[in-house]
């Protein structure tokens, strides 16, 4: 189960239409969201049956309530549309974290940097890791030339969003994918 992402739980928003408002004065508006005015409930009825709409109350906490003057199947489709652009567009961009040690063989080192360009083209960003161990703390300095290495490496298909910089026993570093 760990791994899964779970879907959230559809939250369905009832609308009044027609009939079944319960506001005596609405603001009514039509479908080109142009505002007719403040009509009571049984004008406002009167107009959606003459254009042959439905009446339906978008915003009940107003005050007055606002109702529009729209097809009910076609407003649920345009609400449907909206929520569906929303998740369209919230792509979320994991972090994908790449370490290295200090003292990395040539063909290790050269294994992950093909790995953390795959990840920036696939438009993820990537956290190089410099990982310290026992007494390599001493030698600092190689693991900052190594770090300006990758970052060099990398740089055609990223920009540094955070430079190198220590934690602990960790030098850190995270690149943005380049827009293409």
């Amino acid at each position: 189960m760990a791994g899964k992402k779970r879907k959230k739980p559809k939250i369905n928003k009832f609308y009044q239409v027609n009939q079944y408002i319960k506001a005596e004065k609405l603001m009514v508006v039509d479908e080109k969201a142009t505002q007719i005015g403040v009509l009571n409930l049984k004008d406002a009825l009167k107009l959606a049956q003459e254009k042959n709409l439905d009446l339906v109350e978008v915003a009940p906490k107003a005050n007055p309530p606002v109702a529009k003057l729209i097809n009910f199947a076609k407003f649920k489709y345009q609400l449907k549309q909206r929520n569906a652009t929303g998740v369209k567009r919230s792509k979320t961009q994991d972090i994908k974290e790449i370490r290295f040690t200090p003292f990395i063989a040539e063909n290790d080192y050269n294994i992950r940097i093909k790995r953390a360009q795959e990840f920036l083209q696939n438009g993820d960003k990537v956290k190089l890791v410099v990982k310290f161990v026992g007494r390599q703390i001493t030698r600092k300095d190689f693991g900052k030339a190594l770090m300006k290495k990758a970052i060099s490496a990398l740089n055609e298909d990223s920009t540094v969003e955070r430079e190198p910089a220590f934690q602990g026993k960790l030098l850190l570093s995270i690149l943005n994918p380049n827009k293409n």
